[in-house]
């Protein structure tokens, strides 16, 4: 069973917030599930443009809203507002050493790497579609990976892998299978920082779901 590791925040201080989220942080240990069962910080995740910015400063590192905007195709505003928003619930942080003026760094906040959205029963009623939300964006990023994929074999099979299979479980076995799943995950990926010469950004999804239902 999925450990309930966040309580519900009720201060609307932002500082408070990020401070209670690096707090626990610090305080886990790096293959710790972390559950977002915080409808604000979760509301925050749904959102695609939010999204799409958490991918750059993932992939190529500390950016601008103005820098983000033009890799996005968005408007300095746009990108800032999605950016602050972002730092209000300690997904990102800025960079002050390298900030000037209104010209401001962003990178990714150092957020524990396995970070689980919440079972609906988790949530109180109106808090749900929140949820829903958080995964109908997730979904459509999975389509467009799925897209993707034929293009990607094609250029570099080596780097490019998919698996298909049926397999019968338990729900119990099942859910060791997902956690030894995320396990593996982990042991074989880096933070950029301390990623070995050679490693590369990977983009890596896994669905399981029953076969004998419509």
């Amino acid at each position: 069973m999925m450990p309930k590791l966040v309580c519900r925040e009720v201060s609307a201080d932002s500082s408070l917030q990020i401070s209670f989220w690096r707090t626990r942080v610090i305080l886990m240990k790096d293959e710790e599930p972390f559950l977002l069962d915080d409808p604000a910080r979760l509301r925050a995740l749904a959102h695609p443009m939010r999204r799409l910015i958490l991918r750059q400063l993932n992939i190529h590192g500390p950016a601008t809203s103005t820098t983000i905007g033009e890799l996005l195709g968005a408007k300095t505003g746009t990108t800032s507002y999605h950016l602050r928003q972002l730092e209000k619930y300690g997904f990102i942080e800025e960079i002050p050493e390298r900030s000037a003026g209104r010209e401001r760094w962003w990178r990714r906040a150092e957020t524990p790497r396995d970070l689980r959205a919440p079972a609906p029963g988790q949530l109180a009623p109106e808090d749900r579609p929140v949820l829903e939300e958080f995964h109908r964006v997730g979904f459509e990023e999975d389509r467009a990976l799925l897209e993707r994929f034929p293009e990607a074999y094609r250029r570099d099979p080596d780097w490019a892998k998919g698996s298909r299979g049926l397999g019968r479980m338990t729900k119990e076995e099942f859910a060791e299978f997902f956690d030894a799943y995320i396990a593996l995950l982990l042991r074989y990926s880096h933070r950029a920082q301390d990623a070995p010469p050679g490693a590369r950004p990977m983009f890596i999804r896994m669905f399981a779901l029953p076969a004998d239902e419509p």
